[in-house]
């Protein structure tokens, strides 16, 4: 991952709480951090509030053949469950 140089700015009290548990060398992975939840979490808030959907139905016909995501979801668990169960047979014989 590519870093550049940016200067932070603490007031001196922060810095003070800083310091114990990332230690007076890592002053700025926490900050860095915080940035990184912050923005992350922008974007997910600019995700979820579009007017378009995340993904189009019809890319997905095997959804809608299943009877919805529920219905799309409980099968893939059942064939899960099923090659799981296959599989634990085959090591006990």
């Amino acid at each position: 991952m590519a870093y550049k140089k940016s200067p932070t700015f603490l007031r001196r009290s922060r810095c003070a709480e800083i310091d114990p548990p990332a230690g007076s060398d890592e002053k700025t992975v926490l900050p860095s951090a915080a940035v990184d939840r912050v923005v992350r979490r922008h974007r997910l808030i600019e995700i979820l509030s579009r007017d378009t959907p995340a993904w189009d139905p019809a890319d997905h016909p095997d959804i809608e053949e299943a009877g919805g995501a529920a219905a799309w979801v409980r099968k893939m668990r059942l064939e899960a469950d099923k090659a799981l169960m296959r599989r634990i047979r085959s090591r006990r014989q």
